[in-house]
């Protein structure tokens, strides 16, 4: 289940390894555009196939990535999912769910846009982001 708390806190985003180096100027930009969200193990945060309408970044806790059904990988604090669905305009490319209990920031399709166009910093850990998650993808196609 999914706890919506809304009110994200500037003093836990600048622990949070995605944002690392963000001023304070940054991180408050990030709180007006993010909602905190809390999921217990479990849930479904991503769902491969759906349209997505927003993507999460990882406060606490620690998700498993599975695609058609099978694990491909573990994520956690500091890390992004959903963005590629919210960049590509297409389906998720996988399913995230709730291994532990978890703390997100979620940004809805406009909040993730005027993020990455404020932020550069930002715009630059997603398009590396991006570029890791690709290698990664074609590496497990050339396996598989």
């Amino acid at each position: 289940m999914f706890g919506r708390n809304n009110k994200v806190d500037t003093g836990w985003l600048s622990d949070v390894a995605f944002f690392a180096g963000f001023t304070e100027e940054q991180l408050v930009e990030v709180a007006e555009l993010g909602e905190r969200l809390e999921a217990d193990a479990g849930v479904e945060i991503t769902d491969q196939g759906r349209m997505g309408d927003a993507c999460f970044v990882i406060v606490e806790g620690t998700a498993n990535v599975l695609m058609n059904g099978e694990y491909v990988a573990s994520v956690n604090a500091g890390s992004m999912v959903g963005e590629m669905a919210l960049l590509e305009h297409r389906p998720r490319t996988a399913s995230v769910v709730a291994e532990t209990p978890m703390v997100l920031v979620s940004f809805g399709v406009e909040q993730f846009r005027a993020l990455l166009d404020r932020n550069p910093s930002a715009n630059e850990r997603v398009l590396s982001l991006l570029q890791a998650r690709a290698t990664q993808n074609q590496a497990r196609r050339e396996q598989g």
